[in-house]
Parts: C-alpha cells; sequence; structure tokens
C-alpha cells in the first residue's frame, strides 16, 4: 500500500564545513558522515564495517501546526546537518550515517508517521541506533512504534520513554493528533492492548501544562520532574538518579526524545514556544552521561527545532552539539 508521504536520501550539501591537511586524516564530521539511502542499508556488502548510528531526518511540522504552534520546525533536520557538519570529531572508532529524512506530504502527518516509523524499525533490525531528527514532537509517536515493531519477536520487549521538555505532551486527540498527543497516544494504544507504558518526562513546567494534563499524569502514573529541580548540582542530580532508578530496571530498553522547549530561552531561543525558565545544557549532558552508561538506550532524538526563530543559530548549534555527544557515549544495548 502506498503511503502518502516521501523518503528523500541523504544530501551530501547539507554537510559542508572546513578543509583540513588531507595527511592528518578526517578532522570534522562533514569529513568522516557517509551517506547510505535507507533502501540500501539490508544490502550492504558482506565484508562492509558494521553501522553503528544513523541520522534520519522528520521533515514534518504539520502537528506542531495542528496543536497551534510557531511553523518551522520542518527545517530543523537541514539547520542540524549544517552545525553538526563543522564540529571536529572524536568517533573514529564508530560508523556513522546519514539515512536522509522522511517528508510530510499534503499536510499529511499520519503517513509521514508511518513512513517513520518503518524506517526506525529497518533500522534497529539492523542493530543500528537511530537518531532522529525533528520536525515536530509527533515524531516520537512514530519513533515508538518503529522501536517495537522492530523488537516485537525478542523475548525482551518492554521501552521506557524519557522526555526531557517543558510539556508533558498528553493531550487527548480530539480529532487529529497532533504534537502535543504522541505519549497520550502511545499510552492509550498500549493499554488497549494490556500493557502499561512507563514515561517519564523531566523538566515540566507548571506554567506550560493545564490542569488536565497533571490530571492525566497522576490517573496514568507517570513519573515527572518539575523544572526547578533540574539543576546540574550533585544532590539535584543524585536525586533524580534515584527517582529514574525505577524506570530503569522495570524495562529492557530506553528511549530518549529531547524537546528544544524544555531548555531555558537563553540557550535554545529557536523554539515554538520559548520560557527563561528551562534547563540548562550541563544539567542535560550529565544526566545523559547516566542514561547511556546503563546500556539501555536503544533510540534518541530531539524535536521542535525552529530555525526561523533562532538567534545566531544559537540553538541549532546546541542540537548539533546534543547529538554529538550522544554519538560519544552510545554504546549498543542488543
Amino acid at each position: 500500500m502506498d503511503i502518502n508521504a516521501e523518503y528523500r536520501p541523504a544530501e551530501k550539501g547539507y554537510w559542508e564545513g572546513r578543509k583540513s591537511n588531507p595527511d592528518m586524516g578526517n578532522q570534522y564530521w562533514h569529513q568522516q558522515i557517509e551517506f547510505v539511502n535507507w533502501d540500501d542499508l539490508k544490502n550492504q556488502p558482506e565484508n562492509a564495517e558494521k553501522i553503528d548510528i544513523a541520522l534520519l531526518g522528520y521533515v514534518c511540522d504539520e502537528g506542531v501546526r495542528r496543536n497551534r504552534g510557531r511553523i518551522g520546525a520542518h527545517e530543523g533536520p537541514k539547520a542540524v546537518r549544517d552545525r553538526l557538519a563543522k564540529l571536529p570529531i572524536h568517533f573514529e572508532a564508530k560508523r556513522v550515517i546519514d539515512a536522509g529524512n522522511i517528508i510530510c506530504n499534503d499536510d499529511d502527518m499520519e503517513a509521514s508517521q508511518e513512513l517513520f516509523a518503518n524506517a526506525i524499525s529497518d533500522l534497529v533490525k539492523e542493530n543500528i541506533f537511530p537518531i532522529g531528527i525533528g520536525g515536530g514532537h509527533d515524531m516520537s509517536y512514530a519513533h515508538y512504534m518503529g522501536i517495537r515493531d522492530a523488537i516485537k519477536d525478542s523475548k525482551k520487549q518492554r521501552v521506557g520513554i524519557i522526555n526531557f521538555d517543558a510539556h508533558f505532551d498528553l493531550r487527548p486527540v480530539e480529532g487529529k493528533s497532533n504534537s502535543g498527543t504522541p505519549f497520550n497516544q502511545i499510552i492509550s494504544e498500549y493499554h488497549e492492548k494490556g500493557e502499561n507504558v512507563d514515561y517519564y518526562a523531566i523538566g515540566i513546567q507548571q506554567q506550560s501544562n493545564t490542569k488536565e494534563l497533571f490530571d492525566i499524569a497522576e490517573r496514568e502514573h507517570i513519573n515527572y520532574s518539575i523544572n526547578y529541580d533540574c539543576e546540574s548540582s550533585a544532590i539535584e542530580m543524585e536525586s533524580l538518579k534515584k527517582k529514574l532508578a525505577p524506570i530503569i530496571a522495570n524495562n529492557n530498553y530506553l528511549y530518549i526524545t529531547i524537546d528544544m522547549d524544555g531548555f531555558s530561552s537563553a540557550y535554545a531561543p529557536g523554539v515554538s514556544a520559548p520560557s527563561p525558565l528551562g534547563f540548562t545544557p550541563y544539567f542535560v549532558f550529565k544526566l545523559l552521561s547516566f542514561l547511556f552508561a546503563t546500556k539501555k538506550v536503544i533510540a534518541f532524538d530531539i524535536a521542535e527545532l525552529n530555525p526561523s526563530l533562532d538567534r545566531d543559530m544559537t540553538t541549532a548549534s546546541l542540537a548539533a552539539k546534543i547529538l554529538d555527544f550522544v554519538v560519544l557515549n552510545y554504546e549498543s544495548p542488543l
């Protein structure tokens, strides 16, 4: 059956940067990144070096529009690649590819989610760690469903969700889903199958979530940390690690997603809903180090970067450095 969304292979034009002495080998991302089409993943030569990590863009912000946000996140994947290309590399032992983009056609977000989920499933089946680059946070519904499809025949099927975000994104679906509904959709669909999905939200801002959303979180036994508790001090960090211990212990794998609007607008002005009350990059990097050390992280993405609202590419640069940090810290859980 045809899906009303488009896959486009990676474009080398997105990856430009400083030239270096060829005698020194590859020094920057734009020199090291490889380009492999999704369709060719299963046809790699037997003697080919294993692919460790794949970047996959989700070029869609229809969910943001439906959620009455400021559109522009569809340019996020391009902006992140532009910034990432210029960073120096420190991951020579890992093979990282750009697998291209999933493109939304005719405002058909659901089709984009379906195609993105199919691509994620293929990557995980090939034991390739997917890094999604959004796009709206509706990407998370597709990302999670792709992971679950890939491991549906495995004995290990429990996948917990850890979301760095100012918002719960637990809105009930009224008519059509949007960027504010993905985790409600996931939890509801698996409830119907008789399964509870563990979901932990980090950085929730009371001023950005209605009482209804807090009530849903309480009803669904969802754990979360308020933004005021998201500090990088040793005391606050140890407290949060203890709160995260149950979701880590209770699941075979972890899916981590970062909504860029969870950061303070001092670090991430280029988002649909900026706030000065968000967390700092140092807090996120410290917590990511802890989470990746569990060796349970099966997938990762960043969402809601809006380059049209950015200042001096600050938010895009932060997103790129997060992805670089993830590549450095990733170890396969499969």
